[in-house]
């Protein structure tokens, strides 16, 4: 989907089909001092951090134990140790990485730059810090669980949103915020959001101390009472870190440090739908019917029903067929009505890549079919969901952009939100596996809806998170296994999207 919000240009070319962006930073007021009746002293020049002359290279690289901190909603990663040099990527707040004993210099950066695990620099400072022994480190009991469909847990607000606690509640503070009269039998919604959401975990160290939480630097806070932050924006949607059970009630914990009380939520049902890793040669296709009954050959080779083929399901076919065509060839041996799939058509070597044997990805509008290649060999294929205008004209409509791009950046997760003059305008925080191709758009998973196959999106390519979460990490530039995200101004995987 795409906004008009432009946000972070150097990061995101523009906003996202949905309007990317991660939240501002904090918001707060600004004290004004008193006017005075003489100029004040001069301020102290900033002070540099001393540089201890280092002796051995070692202490220029990571590994040796010595680890660094995020403190930020994004702490970037430069490619040498020096303010405008090109940003590589970003952490996340609560990440600790390995770094360099020493600072490789001060360009910028007073505290100094360190050099991380596994390339590129980190300043010290606002987002960073050499101290990991920090409440924003403590708070945050893991990272996305990457390569995992859905890196975290995620629930949509219900009407009216839930309000977002600094700190694990009391049964009073509880009462006083929501009038939430404690214990009760949970009803069939609640029960199911549970079972959805799967087993608690055990509150954290930190969050059973009844300490507040955090604040990472670049979230957003717009109110601060004492026990909680306000309520969520209306049609929210959040990934949450960890579920606990508290005081008979289940909370779950935000990627930005709050705690939502999950009975204000609902939780997000999976998606069942896989594309299909093409292993053998062959042309991928779909079931795009209920009801599609597979065949096997008998002793005789007369084709007898043998089972039935989930729809929307992804196959590789052998290119034979049989009564004419009625009939064609899968590699699993079963054979299925041709009349039942959606078939992929093969993409054309239009730039070089395929006789280079590069990655490529080909998206048809038409088929609503995207097709992963390396080189001429087709390896992946799923089913996707481009923008709503179809073949339009995407400056007017909602039309997927057309045309070969390369992707640029890479996010393991991030916040997108619908057009803020609709009525439907949704806050959509830690969209799955996104990945930008062109200006906003992007191929990226989708929580929200699984009609996978059709055209549905606001011009982003919509993919099941399984199928983005594959795609993901098949696609350059790769992302560490630390960080979540990285930066390719030069352009990394192509894509080609056409009718």
């Amino acid at each position: 989907m795409r906004s008009p919000r432009i946000l972070i240009a150097l990061l995101f070319g523009a906003t996202a089909c949905l309007g990317s962006s991660e939240p501002p930073g904090r918001s707060s007021m600004e004290r004004l001092d008193p006017p005075v009746l003489s100029p004040p002293p001069p301020a102290p020049p900033e002070q540099e951090a001393e540089i201890v002359p280092v002796e051995s290279p070692d202490a220029l690289r990571p590994g040796q134990g010595d680890r660094l901190a995020s403190t930020a909603m994004r702490t970037f990663v430069h490619a040498e140790p020096r303010r405008r040099s090109m940003r590589l990527g970003y952490l996340r707040a609560g990440t600790v990485v390995e770094r360099a004993a020493a600072p490789a210099g001060t360009d910028g950066c007073s505290k100094g730059w360190y050099a991380i695990h596994p390339r590129g620099y980190v300043c010290i400072g606002r987002t960073a810090s050499l101290d990991v022994d920090l409440d924003v480190v403590h708070a945050t009991p893991h990272g996305p669980l990457r390569g995992e469909a859905y890196p975290y847990r995620y629930v949509v607000s219900r009407n009216p949103p839930p309000h977002l606690y600094v700190r694990l509640p009391t049964p009073a503070e509880q009462r006083k915020v929501e009038g939430y009269g404690g214990r009760h039998e949970k009803s069939s919604w609640e029960l199911r959001n549970e079972q959805l959401l799967g087993v608690p975990d055990p509150p954290t160290e930190y969050l059973a101390s009844g300490r507040d939480l955090p604040k990472p630097y670049g979230a957003e806070e717009k109110l601060r009472y004492a026990s909680h932050r306000g309520r969520a924006r209306h049609n929210s949607a959040f990934g949450l870190i960890s579920t606990f059970d508290w005081t008979g009630r289940r909370f779950g914990l935000t990627t930005e440090l709050d705690l939502i009380p999950i009975d204000r939520t609902r939780a997000v049902i999976p998606s069942q739908v896989r594309g299909v890793e093409v292993k053998t040669e062959g042309t991928p296709a779909f079931v795009m019917h209920h009801g599609v009954r597979t065949l096997k050959p008998d002793a005789a080779g007369e084709l007898r029903p043998e089972g039935w083929a989930e729809h929307r399901s992804g196959w590789v076919l052998t290119g034979r067929s049989a009564v004419s065509g009625v009939y064609v060839e899968t590699d699993t041996g079963l054979w299925l009505p041709a009349s039942g799939l959606r078939i992929a058509q093969l993409g054309r070597d239009l730039w070089a890549y395929a006789s280079r044997g590069l990655k490529w990805i080909d998206v048809s509008i038409d088929r609503q079919i995207l097709v992963a290649y390396e080189g001429t060999r087709p390896v992946f294929s799923a089913l996707v969901s481009t923008g709503r205008g179809g073949l339009a004209d995407p400056e007017t409509t909602s039309a997927t952009v057309q045309g070969t791009f390369f992707v640029q950046s890479k996010h393991v997760s991030a916040t997108m939100d619908g057009d803020e003059a609709s009525e439907n305008a949704r806050d959509l925080r830690d969209v799955p596996y996104v990945q930008y191709f062109h200006k906003g758009y992007a191929l990226h998973g989708v929580y929200w809806h699984d009609d996978f196959g059709k055209v549905k999106s606001n011009g982003c390519v919509n993919m099941s998170p399984a199928d983005a979460a594959w795609l993901f990490a098949w696609t350059e530039p790769v992302v560490p296994p630390a960080w979540h995200g990285t930066i390719h101004e030069k352009g990394g995987t192509l894509v080609y999207v056409h009718p």
